[in-house]
């Protein structure tokens, strides 16, 4: 009989997860992690990206908690990317 659980198949790293690159495609968002996960999301969730034109969309900065654009003055913080949260 095997001692282990179903619990013992699963563990959280020790580091939170970030973000480590961004990739902006016409219509999708990609963040890769920083745990080797990689998350597709519509720019239809994010309506400042959606009408902002390519070269501003390119224009962003990875942060401890997301990514930011200046000069849209946008904040997309990495829990958006994670949750279930549209």
């Amino acid at each position: 009989m095997l001692s282990s659980t179903l619990k013992d198949h699963f563990s959280r790293p020790s580091e939170p997860t970030s973000i480590k690159k961004v990739k902006m495609e016409s219509n999708m968002v990609i963040i890769f992690l920083s745990d080797g996960r990689i998350v597709y999301t519509p720019l239809d969730w994010f309506p400042v990206l959606r009408s902002a034109n390519p070269i501003q969309r390119e224009k962003f900065r990875i942060s401890p908690r997301g990514i930011h654009w200046d000069e849209l003055d946008e904040d997309i913080p990495i829990e958006t990317f994670l949750d279930d949260y549209r």
